[in-house]
């Protein structure tokens, strides 16, 4: 009988496709890490194989303590975030992982309804790395208590004849303190986004919310910046805040800005410049007035750490802005203060005239929307004369005239030249 053999190949068969058994075994331990992490006793290549295919889909529970490649961290937050830049969260994936993870539970956080273990279980996890939350958004209970809390009764409410309820927020008391880098805290009460279902017991701050704040920034040892803005803040509760962050060891910067403060707010915060190392203080849009400007004046006067001041948006008048003004004749160390839109006219312009003359350290000015006029603008232009060191000087919309305004412009302009090339010949080096 007549046979045919015939040999029939594959031609893109190859011994080279066959895996190695080592990459079968990393391969393995990468689909088995959840249950059996594996990674300190592989050596260094064997590692960063491993890293490299485990998916960022697994419990931090595995992963927190034990991984810390940075790109795995970075897979981890390009992949669940569009815009990620890790120069706000010191150049760190795994901060900025556990920062936002962090901040979005907290502000999808629904009091008597979302799980606190949620965040209790996550507390072990990302307290070595979290040195900066920025929650701007609290969201009240959904089923609130109907007893009214006249306390918290703001007059924007009353004036819309809205009835105050108990509508406190998540308690920061636990969480805050177990975070032993955290540094930077900004906060805003409010809901965004809440489009056609406005109320305003949405953006309440109550006064139980800001008992139990102040407990935890009190506790809070190493924070160095404290932002709470656009949450109604009121004379009230900045005391209460006051009191509680009075000889604080490391606050250099508070931010109180867009919230309902007058004098009696503003004199809390000025017993607060000289009992602490505050450096940065803005209070802009906000309700002080002559009374309020002339305490924070007092402070001033004997302060030596404060650098700037923001008090834009008020109503100190000219009042509150002589006693600012004389306390800037002997205080030396405030660089920058912002009076723009606070109805001040001439006598104000007078007496920054003579500090124009004797302050030394004084480099930026912001008088903008206010009515110096012309006679202000030429005893400003005056002070200026042999002034060397103020670099910005802001008098837009401030009716000093069209010729007064440039002048000093080219006063300010040859200064701020002047202190470039300073600086271009005397570099000031960073310590390392």
């Amino acid at each position: 009988s007549y046979c045919t053999h015939r040999i029939i190949e594959d031609p893109e068969w190859s011994l080279a496709t066959v895996p190695h058994l080592t990459e079968l075994c990393l391969q393995h331990i990468a689909d088995n890490f959840e249950n059996k992490p594996i990674l300190d006793c592989l050596q260094p290549e064997h590692q960063r194989k491993v890293l490299a295919r485990l998916s960022t889909g697994l419990p931090l529970a595995v992963t927190a303590n034990l991984v810390s490649d940075e790109d795995y961290w970075k897979r981890c937050c390009t992949e669940r975030w569009q815009v990620c830049d890790i120069s706000n969260y010191g150049d760190s994936w795994k901060r900025m992982f556990f920062e936002r993870h962090l901040e979005n539970i907290l502000k999808c956080f629904i009091p008597n309804t979302t799980d606190p273990k949620q965040v209790q279980e996550l507390i072990p996890l990302c307290k070595d790395y979290v040195r900066k939350l920025d929650i701007d958004q609290f969201l009240p209970p959904v089923q609130v208590d109907q007893k009214e809390d006249r306390n918290d009764l703001s007059d924007t409410e009353s004036d819309f004849g809205f009835n105050e309820v108990s509508m406190h927020h998540y308690d920061l008391g636990a969480l805050i303190p177990a975070l032993p880098h955290l540094e930077e805290l900004h906060l805003t009460y409010g809901v965004k986004d809440c489009g056609m279902n406005f109320e305003w017991k949405l953006f309440n701050f109550t006064y139980q919310d800001c008992c139990n704040l102040a407990a935890a920034v009190k506790m809070c040892h190493n924070l160095k910046v404290f932002k709470l803005t656009q949450s109604k803040v009121d004379d009230k509760k900045t005391k209460l805040l006051v009191c509680n962050l009075l000889d604080h060891p490391c606050l250099v910067e508070l931010n109180l800005s867009h919230n309902l403060i007058g004098d009696k707010g503003a004199q809390a915060v000025g017993k607060l410049i000289n009992h602490s190392r505050l450096e940065t203080l803005d209070l802009c849009n906000n309700q002080v007035h002559h009374l309020g400007a002339q305490a924070l004046a007092e402070a001033l006067a004997e302060n030596s750490t404060l650098t700037s001041l923001n008090l834009r948006l008020n109503c100190v008048e000219d009042k509150g802005g002589q006693a600012i003004g004389r306390a800037l004749l002997t205080n030396t160390t405030l660089k920058s203060i912002h009076l723009g839109s606070n109805n001040l006219s001439e006598p104000t312009a007078t007496v920054f005239s003579q500090v124009l003359v004797q302050n030394t350290t004084l480099v930026t000015i912001n008088f903008s929307c206010n009515h110096l006029g012309l006679d202000g603008g030429k005893q400003l232009l005056k002070g200026l004369a042999d002034n060397k060191a103020l670099t910005e000087f802001d008098l837009r919309m401030a009716e000093v005239g069209q010729e007064n305004e440039y002048l000093i412009h080219q006063i300010v302009w040859a200064n701020r030249e002047a202190a470039r090339l300073r600086f271009m010949q005397h570099p000031v080096t960073k310590p390392l």
